[in-house]
């Protein structure tokens, strides 16, 4: 279910409040082989199945963590969306971690906390954590702290 949040008054009303996860999407070596080409980094422990499989302490392939961390906006609109603004913007990110590997073939989602709201000029710029998780894995695969600009 989405949170619907309206304007820069209900993002204040939310601070510290976690809005909720989305569905789990496949990770699969076609969206990485994707991704490399996207990227030009065509690491072998990514696009390499057999070798990966053969040599990386993974047992296969596994996503880029910036593939990972770009998901963030296919995701984030299952968990929420901010109604009532002119537009928005992503900022940039604060701290990220990719605490462990995202497998080929692994589903993934995303949990999201708004944890902070700050006036700028003209509107608001919101601090949310999201967290990647792979299905099934004890520790998230990605925490980030994703910063948002939203103008009234």
């Amino acid at each position: 279910m989405t949170t619907v949040i309206n304007g820069i008054a209900g993002l204040k009303e939310l601070v510290g409040t976690h809005l909720g996860y989305s569905d789990y999407l496949e990770i699969t070596q076609e969206r990485v082989n994707q991704f490399a080409e996207a990227t030009g980094d065509h690491q072998w422990i990514h696009v390499d199945p057999e070798r990966a499989k053969a040599e990386s302490p993974f047992g296969g392939p596994i996503a880029h963590g910036y593939l990972t961390v770009s998901l963030g906006p296919v995701l984030s609109p299952q968990i929420m969306r901010v109604d009532g603004v002119k537009m928005a913007l992503n900022y940039g990110c604060g701290k990220v971690r990719f605490p462990s590997p995202v497998p080929v073939g692994s589903k993934l989602r995303l949990g999201a906390e708004l944890t902070a709201v700050e006036d700028i000029p003209g509107g608001a710029q919101v601090f949310m954590t999201f967290t990647f998780e792979v299905e099934g894995a004890p520790k998230p695969a990605c925490v980030s702290e994703i910063i948002f600009r939203y103008y009234d």
